[in-house]
């Protein structure tokens, strides 16, 4: 029998003496690319559970601290500074000029009554005194409320648009959405104005069943950045495992062949 020709072993793979190798930098590069991109990932999660647990502790302290007075117009408001924040005001209700915007809550569904409250310090700020259901939208289906009034609350700004949720129509006067500017215009409210409103809270002496219902305001933030950071730092080290488990088969392949 003819023996065939010597060929080295480092010429088998790919047909060319580099093939094995440059296999091998292909799958190491891919999978360290992939372990990479997934770290980072995690890492920027870590980095967002950090600023999330530090914005509910603050919002926290804000909510159950003593109130400070509403900050004035010329006074440059931000969510990261002012949402949330407990504030006073005194004044007088604007009945006349009250706008009901739809609501969903706890109590089911209904308006939020917003108000303008003029301040005695000479601006007007937008106060949402509360959730009246259906049947109390109108000003005369309920009590006559005082015009002069001290208001506490939390200081809260424009909603934003979700995608369920419909656009203002201010000229048919339907209100989906709590817009300060928009409101306040379309009442014709004029002079310095606040822009953000106020989200009343209930006295200590507010009947407990009475409308509007102050105090509904739900603070809640999600926070499943740990969840996420898990995830991505897992699949990270799934992707280091799978580089070991092909490079692994092909070497197996390799010494059966």
């Amino acid at each position: 029998m003819t023996e065939g020709p010597n060929i080295p072993s480092a010429q088998v793979e790919g047909g060319h003496p580099k093939g094995g190798r440059l296999w091998r930098i292909m799958v190491v590069t891919v999978f360290l690319f992939l372990f990479a991109g997934f770290m980072g990932l995690g890492i920027w999660q870590v980095q967002r559970l950090a600023w999330k647990t530090a914005l509910i502790e603050r919002v926290d302290n804000r909510i159950h601290a003593a109130p400070v007075d509403a900050p004035a117009p010329d006074v440059t408001i931000t969510r990261n500074d002012h949402e949330y924040l407990r504030v006073k005001a005194t004044g007088r209700f604007r009945h006349d000029l009250e706008t009901p915007v739809k609501a969903v809550t706890d109590l089911g569904p209904g308006w939020w009554i917003m108000t303008p409250l003029e301040t005695d310090r000479g601006f007007t700020v937008l106060v949402n005194r509360g959730f009246v259901p259906a049947e109390m939208k109108l000003p005369e289906s309920r009590p006559a409320a005082p015009e002069q009034a001290a208001v506490t609350g939390l200081l809260r700004l424009d909603e934003g648009h979700s995608g369920f949720m419909r656009d203002n129509d201010p000229a048919a006067n339907n209100w989906y959405a709590r817009e300060v500017k928009a409101i306040l215009d379309a009442r014709g409210v004029t002079g310095e104005t606040a822009s953000y409103f106020i989200d009343a809270q209930p006295t200590a002496d507010t009947p407990a069943d009475s409308y509007p219902r102050a105090g509904l305001t739900v603070v809640r933030f999600a926070n499943s950045h740990l969840v996420y950071a898990l995830t991505w730092f897992g699949l990270a080290g799934g992707s280091l495992f799978g580089m070991v488990l092909v490079l692994r088969e092909r070497r197996r392949h390799r010494q059966n062949v």
